[in-house]
């Protein structure tokens, strides 16, 4: 194994690590996220999505890494969007937390797994078709969020940021 994948097999452990110790493996949070009555694995994401975005754009600023967006297709987001939401909701797991049960010792995950894959399989067989119907729908190029809304990333980050944080008050004052 080269280093990159060293890094990689090290930062999907300890990104395993908090999604246990953050209990956001448990079925009962994954439904009541679902349900909208416990934002725990809300809280985790925007946690998470907060300190990637920065460490992204610092890694991008000092040119360690190169950004370059995929191309922002209407119809591969809302139809991939929902059969994400529906195996979700059928299974009570995200890609991340199917292989952090499975981690566990759960192997009802192995379900949840064996879905994705067989899903991934079924999507590159079908391509042909989906490249001429669904990826046909609108597509807006190379974008992010930067050149949606023409200002810079770093005006958004602590806009984000500003924003996430009173959600997260929000959240608590309400208790879920």
């Amino acid at each position: 194994m080269n280093t990159d994948q060293w890094l990689g097999l090290v930062t999907g452990v300890l990104f395993g690590f908090l999604l246990q110790k953050g209990r956001v493996l448990r079925f009962e949070k994954q439904i009541g996220a679902l349900l909208l009555k416990d934002m725990t694995i809300v809280k985790f994401m925007l946690s998470t999505i907060l300190v990637g975005m920065v460490g992204i754009l610092l890694l991008s600023s000092f040119e360690i890494i190169t950004l370059s967006h995929k191309p922002m297709n209407l119809g591969a987001v809302l139809i991939g969007g929902a059969f994400f939401g529906a195996g979700w909701a059928i299974m009570g797991f995200c890609p991340g937390t199917s292989l952090g049960a499975l981690g566990e010792g759960r192997w009802h995950a192995l379900f949840a797994i064996i879905g994705m894959v067989a899903g991934a399989a079924l999507y590159a067989e079908l391509y042909p078709f989906f490249k001429t119907t669904v990826l046909a729908w609108k597509d807006f190029g190379k974008i992010g969020l930067q050149e949606a809304l023409g200002v810079p990333l770093w005006v958004i980050v602590p806009c984000f940021w500003a924003g996430t944080i009173s959600l997260f008050l929000w959240i608590e004052r309400k208790g879920l």
